[in-house]
Formats: structure tokens, C-alpha cells, sequence
């Protein structure tokens, strides 16, 4: 990422200062997906037209490098991705092929277009971005909550969304947007609840050596520890005492090592601020040996959408 080329967003700006923050970086992404992915016509929408399918941390550290592009980049980074993002997105249009609950039908239309759809990504990416900044650094201000709102609007207006298919305020976004996690609107279909199981690290099919894998586990449970209870309910997510004793502990362990960097895991030691793409690569490094290998990242997952399994 350019730091002295200008961006769309200063340097002082609420969303640059929250997400150089690399333990927001390396959290909020994974959260986004796994909340997300209850709003049937985003994971349908995604799952039936992403060519990650049989990749899909390959996917989460490039929608992470694309997202950061555009937050943290200077103006022709952002460009290069924003211009890379209207091209995947231009075929990404369909109905759901089966039923998602009571409120999506077979037949509901979904559209990468949608300003309702568009304005529901931005919310579930600042949603995530403002939960784990404060949970693992600090909890901001009403100021800044506010400041980093209106810049992930600015942000969703860059990928496409209109400003009006967004709240206009924090305060009635977080109204809106807790509403919306209480509603019955929220489904998961059994392949997005999958998914969501191993990124959220619920489920682990292939272990990585025991310093790495223990670092993911950390991060992990940071992650199951942020969702909101029903969220978890959703999944099934086993999630006692311990597990919230544990999460507490690990998550205060990482906003002191803001003021005090050796408390911090290995894999997060050195620069707290910075892109988190680079640190993607180990995730996406260790799934192309996968793949390369002839086994599946997310067993369990059909390497081919409904439209394909349903045509054979």
C-alpha cells in the first residue's frame, strides 16, 4: 500500500485509524464473512457465482486486499480495485434456487447491483470493523463511532452504493442494524453454516503446525467471542464459562500489547499498524498446498454451485 501517494481517505481519517490497527485487520474480515453469511441472498449471491469456491480463504485475503485497497491505498490502488470489483460483479445476478427460510422464497431475486444488498455488505464489514477495534484495542468515542460510520459509507459509495441506501446517522444505523440481527430475516442455509463453521474455526479439517495453528486458535475464538449470542445459536457454537473467560483474557492480553507489543502472540509481533493482507498469505499459502495436493480446504463443501449440481 502507497503511504505517500493520496487517498480517498486522509490519514487522520476514522476508518484509516482503525484499520491499520493489524488486530482489526486480521479479525474483522473473518467476522464479516461469518455474520453475513445469515442474509441468504449475500451468501447465495456469492457462493453461486464466486470462482473461490474450492478456495475460499483465497477469496477472504482477496476481498481483504481489495477492501484495503480502497480504505488504506492511495487513489489509483483504490481505482485499480474498485474497477477489478465492478467487473466480478457484473454477471452477479440470479434468484435463489431453493427456499432460505420464510422470508426468501425460491425465486428471490439477488443482484450484486442492489443498493439494499450493497448497503447490507458495508454494514456487516463496519459492524465487524468497529466490534473488534473494540474489543481488541480500544472502545471508541461516540465522535469517532460516528467519524468511522460516515467513512465506511464514503467507502460503500466507492464500491457502488448509493448514499441513500444507507442510514444517515450512526445512531439509526445501529438501530436498523441490531433490528435487523433480531429479526427473522436471518437464515442459514446449510452449506453457508458450514462455511461459516470453518471459518470461524468451529470446524478445523487441516491443522497447521502446532506455533501457527495455536496463534490461528487464538484468533479464532477472538472471533467466536465477538458474535452476538444468537449468532453463535445459529451455528450451534459450543460457547460456555470458558470459553468466555478465555476470550476475555486473550483479548485484554492483545489490547495491552498496544502499549506493551512482547504480550502479543508471535504471529502479530512487530508492527501493530499496517495492511493485513501480507499476513494473508499464510492462510492462502497453505490452501493452494491443498488443493495442489488434491484435498479439499472445507470438506464437506461441493466444489460445484446448485446450478451445476443440478445439471448433471
Amino acid at each position: 500500500m502507497s503511504a505517500s501517494e493520496p487517498g480517498y481517505f486522509s490519514d487522520d481519517s476514522m476508518i484509516r485509524r482503525v484499520m491499520r490497527k493489524r488486530a482489526v485487520g486480521l479479525t474483522y474480515g473473518q467476522r464479516a464473512l461469518v455474520i453475513g453469511a445469515v442474509h441468504p441472498l449475500l451468501y447465495v449471491g456469492t457462493a453461486e457465482n464466486t470462482e473461490h469456491r474450492t478456495t475460499p480463504y483465497t477469496r477472504l485475503a482477496l476481498t481483504g486486499r481489495l477492501f484495503e485497497a480502497v480504505s488504506l491505498g492511495s487513489k489509483a490502488e483504490a481505482d485499480r480495485a474498485r474497477s477489478f470489483t465492478r467487473k466480478k460483479h457484473a454477471t452477479v445476478n440470479g434468484a435463489l434456487p431453493e427456499d432460505a427460510g420464510e422470508r426468501h422464497p425460491a425465486g428471490t431475486r439477488y443482484s450484486a447491483h442492489d443498493p439494499h444488498l450493497m448497503f447490507m455488505t458495508m454494514a456487516f464489514t463496519f459492524d465487524s470493523a468497529e466490534v473488534m477495534h473494540d474489543l481488541l484495542v480500544r472502545r471508541l468515542t461516540a465522535g469517532e463511532r460516528e467519524g468511522l460510520y460516515q467513512d465506511y459509507c464514503r467507502w460503500g459509495e466507492l464500491f457502488g452504493m448509493p448514499r441513500e441506501a444507507a442510514p444517515a446517522t450512526y445512531r439509526e444505523f445501529r438501530r436498523d442494524f441490531d433490528a435487523y440481527l433480531a429479526s427473522d430475516e436471518l437464515f442459514l442455509t446449510e452449506e453457508a453454516e458450514l462455511v461459516g463453521a470453518y471459518l470461524m474455526g468451529q470446524r478445523i479439517a487441516n491443522p497447521l503446525s502446532m506455533p501457527v495453528q495455536q496463534a490461528l486458535t487464538g484468533f479464532n475464538l477472538l472471533v467466536q467471542g465477538s458474535l452476538p449470542p444468537r449468532i453463535r445459536e445459529m451455528y450451534g457454537l459450543d460457547w460456555g464459562i470458558r470459553e468466555q473467560l478465555a476470550c476475555r483474557g486473550l483479548a485484554q492480553a492483545v489490547r495491552t500489547a498496544h502499549l506493551s507489543p512482547p504480550l502479543l502472540p508471535k504471529l502479530l509481533r512487530g508492527p501493530l499498524n499496517g495492511p493485513s493482507y501480507p499476513l494473508y498469505k499464510l492462510a492462502t499459502r497453505r490452501e493452494q498446498q491443498l488443493v495442489h495436493a488434491g484435498r479439499p480446504s472445507m470438506p464437506g463443501v461441493d466444489p460445484r454451485n446448485w446450478v451445476a449440481r443440478n445439471s448433471a
